[in-house]
């Protein structure tokens, strides 16, 4: 009943209503043209295509695609051009004082950023649709029956289609952020790992039930309750923080100062600041093997994302990527001085460097098990899949998949309740307003 009574409550509200509804119809559409493949591919000769991409690194990158990657599909990249192209610029703003100056200009210069992120997107795909298109031709064994169009016909139609599905995916994500609910991006990911699970769920029973000694329903329902158990860890982990408290000497109260005796805050850090970046990181180089296996033999076991040393790295790369991120994302300077000039201070450290320094101690002690949880949750796949559970299933375990759809449905339930609470406030000034008026 609670859940039906919240319901009612978020359908009550036109404006929140309405928001739920675009998101929605913008993810069918999102998800349709998934399903629609690139002119001049025959769908019904991609077994080896499929077959090929069930498993591995490109197996998860199908994952993040909704398994458009396998169906040859005019979204066959998606929105992982536009991630790239983020993770790119984010970088670029430590080194390149230009993109520095814009992330000072607030409204203006995110604007100016978010234009040549755009355009940086439409530039990596234009690298990566003729790459995909090789791929599939030479890597997988598919006839020349599967390929109803060759020449540079199919390639110039298919590059151009393939940067305008990007480009589409793109702009579906921005008219989720800004006109629907949640982050609209994060939303296409999620979708499109999610869209996966029907299928990875039924095979894992399948082969549960259908083979003596795999343990039957009994070992389904064991799995079950340890997956919860792992969401459990990981909303922990995406939520947990470190309450830093603050002491402020004055506050600015209805433009003007008063003195505030004993009034206290709090600085939260994040348990885990970088979120799902550091498994980002870590994952683009870890394709690097895939590209580089036909040249160098000696890494072509790095390319099984189940295998021992593969696993090593990775961990080790997200922890590095978690203090690396955490130190650019987070600046504890910035903070120091805004937190000096407000009037506040750390009960006992002095202002400005050694409230910075401060916050630095505590934020790299915090990152440290941050890291290692992080990297613990990022190779639990690996570790379930050598306990017999297959690998499309194992992969909701934990990695990218899970942080990823644990933190947008925090963040989109957070948008709720707040829209929520502003309608409950809303009501109760308009009682207010109301009882005035018929009190005159």
């Amino acid at each position: 009943m609670g859940i039906i009574n919240r319901l009612r409550e978020i359908f009550a509200i036109e404006e929140l209503k309405n928001k739920i509804l675009l998101t929605i119809g913008l993810i069918a559409v999102y998800r349709f043209m998934a399903a629609v493949p690139l002119p001049g591919i025959d769908p019904l000769q991609l077994t080896a295509l499929k077959d090929g991409t069930s498993s591995g690194l490109l197996g998860l990158l199908n994952a993040f695609t909704g398994g458009a990657f396998s169906r040859a599909s005019v979204m066959a990249l998606g929105i992982m051009p536009y991630i790239s192209a983020s993770i790119v610029v984010q970088l670029m703003g430590i080194a390149v004082p230009y993109l520095q100056k814009l992330q000072k200009d607030g409204e203006s210069g995110r604007k100016k950023i978010t234009q040549i992120t755009r355009w940086l997107t439409i530039a990596i795909t234009l690298v990566q649709a003729p790459t995909y298109i090789g791929t599939i031709q030479n890597s997988f064994g598919l006839g020349p029956e599967a390929f109803l169009v060759t020449g540079p016909t199919f390639w110039i139609s298919s590059i151009i289609i393939l940067t305008a599905g990007t480009i589409f995916a793109m702009w579906l994500g921005e008219r989720i952020t800004d006109k629907g609910i949640g982050n609209g991006i994060s939303l296409l990911i999620t979708v499109g790992i999610i869209a996966s699970f029907p299928a990875a769920f039924m095979q894992e029973v399948v082969s549960k039930t259908t083979n003596a000694g795999a343990g039957g329903i009994m070992m389904i329902l064991i799995e079950v309750i340890v997956w919860f158990v792992v969401i459990l860890l990981t909303v922990l982990l995406v939520t947990a923080v470190r309450k830093i408290a603050v002491q402020y000497a004055r506050r600015t109260v209805a433009g003007n100062i008063q003195n505030v005796q004993g009034s206290r805050d709090y600085i939260p850090l994040k348990l885990n600041a970088a979120g799902v970046m550091p498994i980002i990181f870590a994952q683009a180089i870890m394709f690097l093997p895939i590209a580089l296996a036909q040249r160098f033999p000696a890494i072509a076991s790095l390319q099984d994302i189940n295998g021992l040393w593969y696993n090593v790295i990775f961990a080790l790369l997200i922890i590095i990527f978690s203090f690396f991120y955490t130190a650019i994302t987070i600046p504890t300077n910035k903070m120091a001085e805004d937190l000096k000039r407000s009037g506040g201070f750390i009960p006992g450290i002095r202002p400005g460097k050694d409230t910075a320094d401060r916050l630095d101690s505590v934020l790299s002690r915090i990152t440290f098990p941050g890291s290692l949880f992080l990297a613990a949750l990022s190779i639990l796949p690996a570790i379930v899949y050598q306990f017999g559970v297959q690998q499309g299933w194992s992969m909701f375990y934990g990695g990218t998949s899970l942080i990823i759809m644990v933190g947008v449905a925090i963040d989109t339930l957070q948008q709720i309740n707040a829209y929520l609470l502003n309608s409950h406030y809303d009501g109760l000034m308009k009682t207010g307003n109301s009882n005035r008026k018929s009190n005159k």
